[in-house]
């Protein structure tokens, strides 16, 4: 059961009899009518359970993008149906939203607006008419005849990755009087993935670009050891002596040198740490979907090279892993496996996740650890992991830093500040020194901020490809 305004109103003009009679009796007395006409205005509302509701599946999206989710309402009863559905999903869900955030808050008018709207409320829950729902709210009038069917679209704008999930349904069915009526909350299923957003995808042309330069289709080949051979031409002067192909040079006659291009078809393997390190927060997001952000405009690049892919993700256990597949497959296969990934607040297992690497890649490939540089959880547990894969892999530690840290270590006009420049620069000094230890080890190091490390790991897998050493 529930009240509207109007039987608050209904009780607060019980002061015009009392003013008129003063006593007790005439206060009990309209209170007991008030409360009577109520009751029977529930009675004669009707059972919310006269109606069906069923959810259809709602598609993936990218995290940011705007989505619908369609309800089915179906008046089973006999007599119509007067009353309001509300659709309750988990506020990060963003249930009921018509535009992208961004756009609400630019169109945000003030206290002025905040005021008109909340008077407006006020009003029409006094009136006991149910406000006016927009094109895709969670909040629906319901006005259905005998049998009748009606669709509703709830508009979805999830503001976190992974599944967003619906919590309940509730109905009203209104009474003719409009004092009140009866309410009934049910679970109906019903979830959105909202999957990685992939922001760093316009970095992907101009690195393409590089990438057919690497490959010959807009720039000369290349020549030396460590790449795959191409065609053979005659010798000009200035060619490495070593690229001679003596057997050809011998059965033409004329001196022959061999072209190469870059390799094609190597492996690359993606390890996204999910342990703890990874929850800390730079601005609004986890470290984790910045290191997701980077993993997949690698992805992308190395699978369009001709590359085969494998991504694990893990702590202490595996949470997913996506082996090398087709590149029409891969960015899919990758994002579905990213989305319900969260940071767990235990340590990683760099040993079992090394085991895996060791497990997926018999020969040469490029690892990619997507692990903050943290130096005590280095020290005391990567360090002896990357010394036994420094020697069979080309390993890359990609790291997402903190830019406030460089904020910190600017500011300086008062003790409070100096005190913070000193600690920003402690931390940098034992990033860097951590990063020394690494190089000596053969491994490197890309520590960026989160809109700059998918670019300079991407143009650093370029540099190995142009280098023959990938």
């Amino acid at each position: 059961m529930f009240v509207t305004g109007r039987f608050a109103l209904l009780v607060a003009l019980g002061a015009i009899p009392v003013l008129i009679w003063p006593s007790g009796a005439t206060v009990w007395a309209w209170i007991a009518i008030a409360v009577a006409l109520l009751l029977l205005d529930v009675l004669v509302a009707g059972p919310t359970s006269a109606v069906t509701v069923t959810r259809a599946k709602t598609a993936p999206i990218r995290l940011g993008e705007h989505t619908t989710t369609r309800l089915s309402v179906v008046n089973s009863s006999g007599r119509r149906y007067r009353g309001r559905l509300r659709d309750a999903w988990q506020p990060s869900a963003g249930a009921g939203a018509t535009a992208p955030v961004h756009q609400q808050k630019a169109r945000d008018p003030g206290f002025v607006a905040d005021l008109a709207a909340w008077w407006e409320r006020v009003r029409l829950d006094l009136s006991g008419d149910p406000a006016p729902p927009g094109p895709l709210s969670n909040r629906r009038n319901l006005s259905l005849a005998p049998g009748e069917r009606e669709f509703f679209d709830v508009g979805l704008q999830p503001t976190r990755r992974g599944d967003r999930l619906a919590i309940r349904i509730t109905l009203r069915r209104n009474g003719p009087l409009g004092l009140g009526g009866r309410q009934r909350s049910l679970f109906l299923p019903g979830s959105v993935r909202a999957l990685p957003a992939f922001d760093s995808r316009k970095h992907l042309p101009s690195r393409l670009a590089s990438l057919r330069q690497l490959d010959g289709r807009s720039a000369v080949r290349t020549r030396g050891q460590g790449t795959e051979f191409d065609s053979l031409r005659d010798y000009v002067e200035g060619d490495d002596v070593r690229s001679i192909d003596w057997r050809a040079t011998a059965r033409r006659r004329a001196t022959v040198v061999r072209t190469w291009q870059p390799e094609r078809d190597r492996h690359v393997v993606l390890v996204l740490d999910t342990s703890r390190t990874s929850a800390g927060r730079i601005g609004d997001q986890p470290r984790l979907d910045a290191a997701m952000d980077a993993a997949l405009l690698l992805a992308a690049l190395a699978s369009h090279a001709g590359d085969r892919i494998d991504f694990i993700a893990g702590d202490r256990v595996i949470h997913k892993k996506v082996r090398a597949t087709r590149r029409v497959n891969l960015l899919n296969e990758m994002v579905t496996a990213m989305a319900p990934l969260e940071p767990a607040l235990l340590e990683a297992d760099w040993g079992l996740l090394g085991a895996e690497v060791a497990r997926s890649v018999g020969q040469r490939a490029l690892v990619v650890l997507l692990t903050p540089l943290e130096p005590a959880a280095i020290a005391e547990s990567l360090l002896p992991t990357l010394a036994v894969l420094a020697q069979r892999y080309q390993v890359v530690i990609a790291s997402v830093s903190d830019p406030t840290l460089d904020d910190m270590l600017a500011e300086r006009g008062d003790s409070t500040s100096a005190y913070r420049a000193s600690a920003a620069a402690r931390t940098l000094t034992q990033r860097e020194e951590t990063a020394a230890v690494l190089a000596r080890l053969g491994v490197a190091v890309i520590d960026r901020g989160p809109e700059d490390l998918p670019p300079a790991l991407a143009d650093h897998y370029l540099s190995l490809k142009a280098r023959g050493l990938l």
